[in-house]
């Protein structure tokens, strides 16, 4: 099983990106499909979540800004990002949960993001 992610950069406030996870060795349909996110000094919190059978949630501090979605036939899920803000800097990890005849989860290992003031 393996998560890559791609798409992390520098950026100025207010632009946008877009995060891939590609996933391997499983149908990431199938899963529980997250982003979270790390700053330095601080822990790992979520920023959005889509569940197998596509419902979304968000961190509060991303509403309306960040879009989480996925593409079956690539078996990737996005983080599209828009209006960035320097708070958002981090890096951003891919997180998977699934069941098959017991919980497996995974992480990716994280792509940068940089928003300039």
């Amino acid at each position: 099983v393996q998560l890559v992610e791609s798409g992390g950069g520098l950026v100025q406030a207010g632009g946008s990106l877009r995060l891939s996870c590609a996933a391997s060795g499983f149908t990431a349909s199938s899963a529980a499909m997250s982003w979270y996110h790390q700053a330095p000094g601080k822990e790992r919190e979520l920023v959005a979540v889509i569940s197998s059978s596509d419902s979304t949630n968000y961190a509060d501090s991303v509403k309306g800004r960040f879009t989480i979605s996925r593409d079956n036939a690539k078996n990737t899920v996005y983080l599209q990002m828009n209006s960035l803000k320097p708070e958002d800097t981090a890096v951003y990890y891919c997180y998977a949960k699934y069941w098959v005849l017991g919980w497996y989860n995974y992480w990716g290992q994280g792509t940068q993001v940089t928003v300039s003031s």
